[in-house]
């Protein structure tokens, strides 16, 4: 269901930035511009890719959608864009009219967010009028939390050894497009590949003792990313210390997230808790993560960063120590943070940090 004055006001902020920039008007075609500015609409067909096959072109006083002859009818009856206020402009899929289409609507300077011939790039000043989520968007994030933890618990607790990798994959997306999502990037890793990899592509490796499986779940464009383990067996003394920390390292990067504070406290905040671990120099083995939305990462967050968290943004930290992570996502919120994705079916690790209370996934035992 479209949330009209959800649609109206996201509309109203890029009429406001066609204004400010002076452009006659804004041509918006990846698909996280396209998910967000329709309440969740796709203009997808190939899933791994970044633009979209149907664009939104925002003028002062009229709106479209620009599409070839092939995808106007999806448009018009299944993403239901008319209902909207766009107007369907279509042109012949083997005429190259897609750019001089823009230009003659815009009737002038026109601004978008891919390499369009004969606009001006505006992605930098698109993106961040994502990040602050509707309280719309934010309860369908939450739902959309909620559905990763459970699919990806569910397949955690039917891995056995001799499994695959591969498989473990495929059985989690049955359970993901079953509930009417998809993924755009999983990891499944057995045993020594958890410490040898921070980016473990699946293989056709078989599992003998333990396994991470690692998952960034899309619904409406909506994107989560969580991280679940797995031992057969009783986890060892070291290994559930090792796990622990990086927990508490998580938790506090979470707690340190703060509306209105600049994002990179946060991060050092994470950096402390490493070295109070005795972990000084394993967050240069990888990114810390960052902010969340329609991307899989707005924004990965490092000394540099210049970023203010916002009220209502999506943050997905996924610190790791060798042989472990943690990753979850939360919302950073005026009452403190909170997490859209904690367990379901898993156990639960309860973890304070900084004055909250944090329930997260603990290694699976089976």
């Amino acid at each position: 269901m479209v949330i009209q004055e959800e649609i109206q006001g996201k509309r109203a902020l890029v009429k406001r930035l066609l204004a400010e920039e002076k452009l006659g008007g804004i041509y918006l075609k990846r698909s996280a511009n396209f998910a967000w500015l329709t309440g969740g609409r796709y203009n997808l067909v190939g899933l791994a890719t970044e633009t979209g096959v149907a664009g939104l072109l925002i003028t002062g006083d009229r709106d479209y959608v620009i599409c070839s002859n092939i995808e106007a009818p999806r448009m018009e009856k299944e993403e239901l864009l008319p209902e909207q206020g766009y107007e369907i402009r279509s042109f012949p899929w083997f005429e190259d009219k897609e750019a001089s289409l823009v230009a003659e609507l815009s009737g002038g300077k026109a601004g978008s967010d891919c390499a369009l011939s004969g606009t001006v790039d505006i992605s930098g000043k698109i993106n961040p009028l994502r990040w602050s989520l509707t309280p719309w968007e934010v309860e369908r994030f939450r739902e959309l939390g909620r559905l990763t933890a459970l699919a990806a618990e569910e397949t955690v607790e039917e891995i056995r050894p001799g499994d695959t990798e591969c498989a473990v994959v495929g059985r989690l997306a049955k359970r993901l497009w079953e509930r009417g999502m998809d993924y755009i990037l999983p990891f499944v890793a057995a045993d020594e590949r958890i410490s040898l990899f921070r980016h473990p592509v699946a293989t056709t490796r078989k599992i003998q003792k333990r396994a991470m499986l690692s998952v960034n779940a899309r619904k409406r464009g909506l994107i989560v990313s969580i991280t679940r383990f797995v031992q057969f067996g009783k986890v060892p003394d070291s290994l559930a210390k090792l796990y622990r920390d990086t927990v508490e390292i998580d938790c506090a990067f979470m707690a340190a997230t703060a509306v209105g504070r600049p994002v990179v406290e946060a991060f050092e905040a994470g950096l402390a808790a490493y070295a109070q671990r005795g972990y000084r120099d394993e967050y240069k083995l990888h990114h810390q993560g960052g902010a969340i939305g329609y991307i899989g990462r707005d924004y990965k967050v490092s000394h540099s960063t210049k970023e203010i968290v916002r009220e209502n943004q999506g943050f997905t930290w996924n610190p790791s120590i060798t042989g472990s992570k943690s990753e979850d996502t939360m919302i950073a919120t005026s009452a403190g943070p909170v997490i859209v994705s904690e367990p379901v079916v898993h156990p639960v690790l309860v973890v304070e940090s900084g004055g909250y209370t944090f329930r997260r996934p603990d290694i699976l035992e089976l």
